[in-house]
């Protein structure tokens, strides 16, 4: 019955995705703001919340502390242990989902119409009374401890990190959210409570809805919901400056593959040159088969299987970033094509007919992405973290249609910056005679 009407619910969304998105702006009583898109047809409803803050909340030397939090919510709550609460859920047929990321604290809820006040009371007793029961402390963390292990022996884990630390040094994007083994096992139950004190503070919330709920009842719902968590929270971190210089930094690792991630600083999401930077980043790296990088290093020179890159505009900074992989001894003419591409492209620009492909494939796709309600409720939160207004979705692909060829060759210049462009490769590369090695104690 369950699986029905979830799919159900994909398949309207699916016939419907070129319609128009009717976004209802909602003020509750108690002031909370949320974004509603109603369809009353099918008997359930996505609800997202989102708390800004996230891990870069982590106090200093209690690193990994927010995201063991997060794992911890659906770990028991009120007079329900573990095994009762997940009982619970499975019996009202409900998702209730929590993950801690740099940025934000998210909490997911799917659903049905017929158990929504039920799933609410569920939902909002794991926020507000989690019991962080020491059994379930110690099942998460070993948890965490095992993934943070497995990263230290994966190659894209490594080069994530080292890069991570070069960009953002002692700003929170400088080291893992997860923590360290160190750090983790020194996190006490008092470390987990003042930690879920400080995410889920009402100041800082964005929510979305979409599917079978008024405006009238996700206003009562939503103070229903909230009441009682605190209204504000710590401090949040301060925007962090990234400066690179066009070089290559490795560190070393015995696998049989390099792992290189290359980017630079890059604009905001509110620049006035975002979508001319967008459509051109289509059609540089983030275009899949069709996208530059993948043609000269996959394609004409059989370097790689996979490259790409994308825009990465978080809270605290805004980047422009790639990936790629290759056996030790091309992994030198990988990182060579991609300086070459990306000079390339800042001194000339792109061809007319990369720029009509790269916006007919942005435009057809969008739609796409409102194929069920918890993608629109996700979507709905996602504009209101970017400061984008309910009028976004119709006009989105009208932006992306106006830009022209000068705008990208323009973008070009101001974006991509060969001078800056850093490589940090994990591995044992072989061709790299200017690269700056680490200690390879340093991955300890």
């Amino acid at each position: 019955m369950i699986r029905a009407i979830l799919t159900g619910v994909t398949c309207l969304w699916a016939a419907t995705a070129s319609a128009s998105v009717d976004i209802q702006e909602v003020t509750t009583e108690a002031g909370f703001n949320a974004w509603l898109v109603e369809e009353p047809s099918i008997p359930f409803v996505s609800l997202e919340l989102r708390f800004i803050g996230g891990g870069s909340l982590d106090p200093e030397g209690k690193r990994g502390v927010t995201n063991l939090m997060a794992g911890l919510l659906e770990e028991g709550a009120g007079d329900l242990d573990a095994q009762a609460f997940a009982e619970a859920k499975e019996a009202l047929a409900a998702t209730l989902q929590y993950d801690a990321g740099d940025d934000a604290m998210a909490v997911s809820a799917k659903v049905l119409t017929e158990n929504r006040e039920e799933a609410m009371a569920l939902l909002r007793t794991s926020l507000l009374e989690p019991r962080f029961d020491e059994e379930a402390i110690a099942r998460v963390k070993a948890q965490v401890l095992s993934s943070i292990q497995s990263d230290r022996t994966d190659p894209d884990s490594l080069v994530g990190q080292r890069a991570a630390e070069i960009l953002y040094g002692d700003h929170p994007y400088g080291s893992a959210m997860k923590g360290t083994v160190e750090s983790v096992e020194a996190l006490t139950r008092a470390d987990i409570v003042d930690a879920w004190q400080a995410a889920l503070a009402t100041d800082r919330v964005y929510i979305g809805a979409a599917g079978d709920i008024s405006a009238e009842e996700l206003s009562e719902l939503i103070d229903g919901l909230l009441e009682g968590l605190p209204e504000t929270g710590p401090p949040l971190p301060e925007p962090v400056t990234v400066s690179t210089e066009a070089e290559t930094v490795v560190v070393p690792f015995d696998t049989p593959q390099s792992v290189a991630l290359f980017g630079h600083r890059a604009i905001p999401r509110d620049d006035p040159d975002f979508f001319a930077a967008f459509v051109m980043n289509q059609i540089l790296g983030a275009g899949g088969f069709e996208s530059r990088l993948m043609e000269e290093v996959r394609d004409k020179r059989g370097l790689t299987y996979g490259v790409y890159s994308y825009i990465a505009n978080r809270e605290y900074s805004d980047m422009i970033m790639g990936r790629v992989a290759s056996a030790t001894d091309r992994i030198a003419e990988a990182v060579e094509v991609i300086r070459n591409e990306w000079r390339r492209m800042a001194e000339e620009g792109v061809t007319a007919e990369e720029l009509e492909a790269a916006k007919t494939f942005l435009t057809g796709a969008y739609p796409l992405r409102f194929d069920s309600n918890g993608a629109i409720a996700n979507i709905l939160v996602g504009m209101q973290t970017m400061g984008l207004e309910p009028g976004y979705i119709a006009t989105r692909n009208d932006r992306v249609n106006a830009v022209t060829l000068e705008d990208v060759r323009r973008v070009a210049k101001r974006v991509l910056l060969p001078e800056e462009l850093l490589f940090v490769v994990v591995g044992q590369p072989e061709g790299l005679a200017d690269a700056t090695v680490l200690e390879e104690a340093a991955l300890q």
